[in-house]
């Protein structure tokens, strides 16, 4: 005759399997998580990248162009101003604004070149650095717009439930995405064809 378990023996047996449950549950959550958290940072990083590929141009061009624009000291103050604060900058939101105060001054320096020095924007070496700013300003908003799409789903995740419970143990909160200034929204405009009119 088959002995009948005990109450306390199928207790026993009801907890184990919800703690081996919970604790599956747990290890793909934490995996799930874990994957986000360093997608959003692999992108991150990249997005800094091209960032700071732009941020390695801009002495380039200042360089190619100083020597005959000495009156727009102003602009070339600018524009060491924002890559110093470019460069001193640690979080997304103060990378994102530093980089729009960055754009705008590179795109002051350009609008300067193509409006009062039309001999210099046909030299060679600074209408390549031109266009190889102009390919860093997309490079920049393609990588921006794979962020802001990871962050998405991280934070979605982040915020879920029961998800969040295990982010708040894992001490994982949402991500910041940029947000660049209203008025930075635009790229500077590199303008090769000499035409001031399309400004």
């Amino acid at each position: 005759m088959q002995k009948k378990m005990s109450p306390l023996a199928i207790t026993g047996i009801v907890i184990g399997v919800v703690v081996v449950i919970l604790g599956i549950f747990g290890v793909s959550t934490y995996n799930s998580l874990a994957k986000e958290n360093q997608n959003v940072v692999a992108q991150q990083s990249q997005v800094e990248n091209v960032m700071q590929r732009r941020a390695d141009l801009i002495p380039n061009l200042v360089n190619a162009v100083k020597g005959s624009m000495k009156q727009e000291q102003t602009v070339f103050g600018d524009i060491a101003k924002a890559r110093q604060n470019y460069n001193n900058a640690t979080s997304t939101a103060d990378k994102a604004d530093a980089d729009a105060k960055l754009g705008q001054s590179v795109g002051t320096l350009i609008s300067v070149i193509n409006e009062k020095y039309p001999d210099l924007k046909s030299n060679n070496q600074v209408s390549t650095l031109m266009t190889q700013l102009e390919g860093s300003e997309n490079r920049i908003s393609v990588e921006r717009k794979r962020y802001i799409d990871e962050v998405k789903t991280y934070n979605q995740k982040v915020v879920s439930f029961p998800t969040n419970i295990f982010a708040n143990m894992m001490g994982l909160g949402t991500k910041e995405t940029f947000k660049a200034d209203p008025g930075a929204t635009k790229a500077p405009t590199v303008d090769l064809t000499g035409d001031s009119s399309s400004k």
